[in-house]
């Protein structure tokens, strides 16, 4: 199977299944130098580990992070950093029933196209429990921005019809939120509209926005390896991902010139309509953007599936499923793009010559 490394300089590889012995990452390319412990990692699996709420999934995983190369005496040695977590709660006989059938909304028949097989407990690779594996990785990508003044937050902005008001961002509700949401008043309407879709055997979409702070500009490339394009394929490689905005995002399309562009005055750029990214390179403002995700496909309420002997017949799935899942998946978004900006920065360390010659010294 390829496309299961991502970066260049900073890269990445997540290996495992959601019922196999357990899943991780080989983090390669970190400088070594960087203070780094179980500890540092742990919070963030923390934050997309199932079963904390009513509104996750009941698979109860400690999603415990293990270091197993790559660090000694506390900091990274510029070798290859693994790390493993062990899965504990699997319930294979959950997925017996989907066996003979693709579950709508699913990788299972597409999988099957390629590869002749899949594994249905659960989606095996195409499982959301991969991106734990993203988590581990970012976290270390997280603390070497912070080292370097960047930090990457993001937020649910939105589940189903219900926003958050862009004037409310409270950051001690955000900590303890159980939508990863900033705006108590909206995430209590969220909760009441979840209820009704938990009532109607069915699941909510929902959007998480991102900021960037602290990126220098010039970071990107111009060509290929855009800022904007190596975070689209970066946020698009989450499963459930349908749609990225950056900056005004799809207002652009119905904008004129005048309004769009960012002017300057004395104090620097007077908006910042672009996101952070001109030319596909940092401008040196917050990068802005939005992720939208599909509603959890697994839903109790009957749909059509094609059974493998070709013939199609209503199905009703049940098991431990997500009736939402862009809250457990903003961490997975901060991870994305902490590995992005990282891999960019370190490539950008050698752009001119000037750059090139600091390494020297």
């Amino acid at each position: 199977m390829a496309g299961s490394t991502f970066g260049k300089l900073f890269r990445v590889t997540t290996w495992g299944e959601s019922h196999g012995k357990g899943i991780g990452v080989v983090v390669d390319g970190c400088p070594a130098g960087l203070p780094l412990s179980e500890a540092d990692i742990q919070p963030f699996l923390d934050r997309r580990k199932p079963g904390q709420n009513r509104y996750t999934t009941q698979r109860s995983e400690g999603d415990l992070v293990e270091i197993l190369s790559g660090v000694f005496e506390g900091k990274t040695t510029g070798t290859p950093i693994s790390l493993l977590i062990r899965n504990t709660d699997q319930r294979s006989h959950d997925y017996s029933e989907i066996a003979g059938y693709y579950r709508p909304g699913h990788a299972d028949v597409t999988f099957d196209a390629k590869y002749g097989f899949r594994d249905y407990r659960g989606g095996g690779r195409s499982s959301g429990r991969e991106t734990a594996g993203r988590v581990a990785g970012g976290a270390i990508a997280l603390k070497a921005l912070a080292a370097l003044g960047i930090t990457v937050e993001a937020w649910t902005s939105s589940i189903g019809p219900v926003s958050c008001d862009p004037k409310v961002f409270d950051r001690e509700h955000l900590a303890v939120s159980r939508f990863s949401m900033p705006d108590p008043a909206a995430e209590e309407q969220a909760a009441a509209y979840l209820e009704e879709c938990l009532r109607s055997q069915t699941s909510s979409g929902g959007c998480a926005s991102c900021r960037i702070t602290g990126l220098p500009a010039g970071i990107g490339e111009p060509v290929f390896d855009k800022l904007d394009a190596v975070l689209g394929q970066a946020l698009f490689s989450i499963g459930a991902v349908k749609a990225l905005e950056i900056g005004d995002g799809c207002r652009v399309s119905t904008a004129v010139g005048h309004e769009n562009n960012d002017n300057w005055d004395e104090n620097g750029f007077v908006s910042n309509h672009a996101g952070g990214i001109l030319g596909g390179m940092s401008s040196g403002q917050d990068i802005l953007l939005k992720v939208h995700f599909k509603p959890t496909p697994s839903i109790a309420r009957e749909q059509t599936a094609l059974f493998r002997d070709g013939h199609v017949d209503t199905v009703s799935i049940h098991g431990r499923h997500d009736p939402l899942i862009t809250a457990r998946a903003v961490v997975v978004v901060e991870s994305m793009c902490a590995l992005t900006v990282l891999d960019l920065l370190m490539q950008n360390a050698v752009s001119t010559m000037d750059k090139l010659k600091k390494t020297m010294e």
